[in-house]
């Protein structure tokens, strides 16, 4: 029963994660960090660098719903989202139609270009995916990322395997403080032991081989293949099966860690949405000029889907020397520099970023 919902779940999972850089949300990709212009697209709009407290926010969020999730479901991310779980589950589905004999060898065939999809996707959240295939021929630098990705990830899949889980993977480690009595796991049902057939079909099946009637290990990843294995033998004896998700989910300690989390999600959204469309930055050059003459530096953003005409002025008596008329491609930022000039003697001058519906003051030194 819970392999073709896991499985489901796995192929979405798969789906989403290998698709994230290639959907396009406004002209961009849902989900990149540009490296050249030190900027995040995320899901319709862009965080640059100087709005770390942004990416604290992300981070902060997901380290809550990680924990929420690990304490009320147990290591429900370990067999049923993990991309080493999926890639290895899904190899082994399609690994199967080859027969028992060969089995093996045609999932260690099938890793090879899962593990190749897996670096081309890693490699397209940080370039254009437009420009990946390109670059993945004609760029050194990304080839050799590509290759050692590919290298990586394939040996991992097929040396390391499920021992990663269990040895040296440290989130598995993180899980298991933040287990409780009521934490959901698969658990062996001790007051049936004498009714159980002990046919070691679950310790079989399990893929990090562990006997579940042993009691509960942390090696455990929750996948239920005993489960389901056990439920095909013992159902025929009209009995439920012997191992089984064993937890309590609606508790005090539910709803306080997801009203927490839910919290900062509503506080991460408010942040994200709540910022300006365009953002406008003046800082005087401190160059040695002419008396009545001062260079500025200027740095527009662009937060919007669309490109934008504004224009440069002041509302103060000084004249502006310099490209006024300016154009912001969507998602991006300019950088520029001007003169001002003026016969008196001003302590403060104001500059003025203007366009359609927008306006914004910046007012800055004058020597």
């Amino acid at each position: 029963m819970w392999k073709k919902y896991r499985t489901a779940v796995e192929i979405f999972q798969a789906v989403l994660l290998s698709g994230l850089p290639f959907l396009s949300i406004n002209g961009q990709s849902a989900l990149r960090f540009d490296i050249a212009e030190l900027k995040l697209y995320f899901f319709g709009t862009v965080i640059w660098i100087r709005e770390f407290y942004l990416i604290l926010a992300v981070t902060l969020f997901f380290l809550l719903f990680i924990t929420f999730v690990t304490a009320v479901f147990g290591r429900i991310w370990c067999g049923w989202l993990c991309p080493q779980t999926v890639l290895l589950d899904l190899s082994d589905i399609i690994a199967k139609r080859f027969g028992r004999n060969i089995r093996k060898t045609a999932q260690k065939v099938l890793l090879f270009p899962f593990s190749a999809l897996v670096s081309f996707a890693l490699i397209s959240y940080f370039i254009p995916p437009s420009e990946t295939v390109h670059r993945l021929f004609v760029s050194p630098l990304v080839t050799g990322f590509f290759i050692v990705l590919l290298v990586s990830v394939y040996f991992e899949l097929t040396i390391l395997g499920r021992r990663f889980c269990t040895s040296i993977c440290p989130y598995s480690m993180l899980q298991n403080v933040l287990f409780d009595k009521d934490t959901v796991v698969i658990e062996y049902d001790v007051s049936r032991d004498d009714t159980c057939m002990k046919c070691d079909e679950c310790v079989r099946v399990c893929p990090v081989g562990i006997d579940i009637k042993k009691g509960l290990s942390t090696s455990c990843i929750a996948c239920a293949e005993c489960i389901d294995v056990c439920r095909a033998i013992s159902g025929k004896r009209g009995m439920p099966p012997f191992p089984d998700y064993k937890g309590n989910v609606l508790r005090p300690k539910t709803f306080l860690m997801g009203g927490i989390t839910a919290a900062s999600a509503a506080i991460l959204l408010f942040l994200v949405l709540g910022r300006p469309l365009f953002d406008f930055m003046v800082t005087r050059d401190s160059d040695p000029l002419p008396p009545g003459l001062n260079r500025y530096s200027y740095t527009v953003y662009n937060n919007s889907p669309k490109t934008i005409a504004l224009e440069l002025s002041s509302p103060d008596p000084v004249t502006i020397i310099g490209e006024r008329s300016l154009q912001v491609k969507p998602f991006a930022a300019i950088h520029g520099k001007i003169l001002l000039k003026t016969t008196g003697k001003p302590d403060r001058v104001t500059i003025t970023l203007s366009g359609e519906n927008i306006s914004i003051n910046r007012e800055t030194g004058f020597l």
